[in-house]
């Protein structure tokens, strides 16, 4: 539950970064027209954009990649984007009422209980992600404005049916070329000597450094340990059961099966008759006791037919009304006259009918107690956490910590962000935290599957350059896959220059031994046939034309170097774009949208007043 309402709080501002309002620190560390960021809101800030890269690189998520993608600066940027948006919501006099505030949380599932709004899980949800409902609410607020904002500034942008043509056309082109493939592993005579190797590795020392490491301390809240003093009163039980009847409600179900003759929607009236009258001898044979399945295998057009038309056991919004209505009406054993549908004639076997019924009572007295149980077992293991983790100040260790309040402190063997603790379940997630923390930091109150973990990192073991006797092997290899892409190189520029001059690229691919290969038709953004997603190659392929069939360079993919030929080019059908247009419309207007507010903010940012603190990156 806190991810998925911190989940919500980032998406208060996706478009933007987010933040989280806390306590905070009135340490000021820039200002948008005289309005403060405090070094809470940036840090938080920095945070969610971590978290953001962590889900898309993974493990492989390095230091030097967050320099590289100059993290604090978006952090900064992206916080003050957000101050904007509200200051220009605020100049405009847009608000947000507090029907609206409170129609849009009641709606979120993650508040819900059984479809509707339960007042004691929002609080609990929220004070579980360390949030009280007044700040919850007023991000909220802010996201309801910024939305208000961009409809407002977007609100007059159209796509015309030209520029949608126009775009559809360019989208939905397609192309097949020549091509063939200078794979750089064919080239198997390569020296290298140690020449080669030291030169290579001087060159290339930093892609040898061993990963960092560090060793942790640890204090770990199990909600497993709190089981024991959970008390579940009988009134909390027997309230939520009636707060909540449709969680003990089971649907009725039916299991059949079922044998559909297909017809398009718009099939003309004979065709309709002639499949109907196929569907009643089916239907006729059924009800004269012929084994239904084996009809199905011999007789079925859809895709249940090799399982003897077997749907397995569903609920009746599970299939389409005409359908549903007819088999849900049936008995266990019944076969059915044909039922059209969309799809085309049906002949229907009901195997089993499975009645609606509610749990008792006395059933569904555990199930709500091991629930609440487990629930309140959580919130104590948290609430714990918490009391531990407000008594601590900057720069304590969490070994004093632990002897004063008389608490278990693990400590961890030295690790990589890669690997984790070899002797935990939560190893990748517990390295992801602790790899953020500096020396003899302390980190926040961390979240993981079995309980809540207060981390503190002890020592760390920086990278470092190896001597090359260690990764020899490793350089040698290195360079032999070098010189071999520069070999695969060599011969695919010298094969596109003879085809430029005229030679056929049926002898130069003898010559070369390569093989000429053609692909079938493909878009701009589809994966080429038989190669792959390469989008590289999909651009220049792109630009060639009957005047220009050939690139002025072979293009480096994947699996080595390619030279690649137009050999057709096709327009996307005339038709087809009737179908599409409202998609293509959709999208198009989407980008153009996101293109005006972009501008439309970088204005608005030209001319406002922005100041950092000065030398606040450099400390950073």
């Amino acid at each position: 539950m806190i991810k998925v309402v911190l989940l919500l709080v980032a998406l208060s501002f996706v478009a933007w970064g987010g933040y989280r309002i806390r306590e905070k620190r009135l340490i000021r560390v820039a200002s948008v027209n005289g309005e403060p960021i405090t070094i809470e809101e940036y840090k938080q800030s920095y945070r969610n954009l971590i978290d953001q890269l962590q889900q898309t690189f993974g493990n492989s998520l390095t230091d030097e990649t967050i320099k590289m993608l100059k993290v604090d600066r978006q952090a900064m940027d992206r916080l003050v984007d957000q101050k904007l948006l509200l200051q220009e919501a605020g100049k405009l006099d847009m608000k947000v009422s507090e029907q609206e505030l409170s129609d849009i949380i009641r709606k979120m599932p993650v508040f819900q209980q059984a479809g509707t709004f339960d007042p004691r899980r929002y609080r609990m949800v929220l004070t579980n992600a360390r949030l009280d409902p007044e700040s919850f609410e007023t991000l909220q607020k802010d996201s309801l404005l910024t939305q208000k904002l961009t409809a407002f500034i977007t609100g007059t942008i159209k796509v015309s049916e030209a520029e949608a043509m126009e775009w559809y056309r360019w989208q939905n082109a397609s192309v097949s070329v020549d091509y063939v493939l200078f794979d750089p592993e064919k080239y198997k005579d390569i020296d290298v000597d140690t020449k080669d190797i030291e030169k290579y590795f001087s060159a290339n020392k930093d892609s040898y450094k061993t990963e960092p490491k560090i060793k942790t301390r640890y204090l770990f809240f199990d909600p497993q340990t709190y089981l024991v003093d959970v008390q579940v009163p009988d009134d909390e039980i027997d309230e939520y059961y009636a707060s909540n009847p449709d969680e003990f409600k089971t649907p009725k179900t039916v299991e059949a099966r079922h044998v559909l003759i297909k017809l398009a929607p718009d099939a003309a009236e004979d065709v309709v008759e002639s499949a109907r009258e196929r569907a009643l001898e089916v239907s006729r044979l059924a009800k004269a006791g012929e084994d239904f399945a084996e009809l199905a295998k011999k007789y079925s057009e859809g895709p249940t037919k090799d399982s003897g038309g077997h749907l397995g056991t569903f609920e009746k919004n599970a299939m389409v009304k005409p359908f549903a209505d007819k088999a849900f009406s049936m008995k266990g054993g019944e076969s059915s006259d044909p039922v059209r549908t969309q799809f085309g004639w049906h002949v229907i076997k009901v195997e089993k009918v499975n009645e609606a019924s509610t749990q008792p009572p006395k059933e569904a007295k555990e199930k709500i107690r091991k629930k609440f149980t487990g629930e309140k077992a959580k919130q104590l293991a948290y609430e714990n956490a918490e009391s531990v983790y407000d008594t601590i100040f900057d720069g304590d260790d969490l070994k004093k910590v632990a002897v004063n309040r008389n608490l278990t402190l693990k400590t961890t063997d030295f690790f990589t962000k890669q690997q984790g603790p070899g002797d935990m379940d939560n190893r990748v997630q517990f390295a992801t935290a602790a790899f953020k923390l500096s020396e003899m930091q302390i980190s926040d109150i961390q979240e993981f599957e079995n309980g809540f973990y207060i981390i503190q990192l002890v020592e760390k073991i920086p990278e470092k350059i190896p001597e090359l006797k260690t990764v020899e092997a490793e350089v040698k290899l290195d360079v032999t896959q070098e010189k071999q892409s520069e070999k695969a190189k060599t011969d695919a520029t010298a094969f596109i220059e003879a085809v430029t001059a005229g030679k056929s690229m049926s002898d130069e691919s003898a010559r070369y031994g390569v093989k000429l290969e053609t692909t079938s038709f493909f878009k701009r953004n589809d994966p080429i046939p038989d190669i792959g997603y390469e989008p590289e190659m999909a651009r220049v392929i792109f630009k060639l034309s009957g005047k220009t069939p050939l690139p002025e360079k072979a293009v480096k993919g994947r699996s080595g170097y390619y030279v690649v030929k137009l050999k057709e080019r096709k327009a996307p059908e005339p038709d087809a774009f009737a179908k599409e247009k409202s998609n293509v419309t959709g999208s198009l207007l989407q980008t153009k949208q996101q293109k005006a507010f972009r501008a439309w903010l970088t204005d608005v940012r030209k001319n406002s007043e922005v100041t950092v603190e000065k030398g606040f990156f450099n400390e950073e």
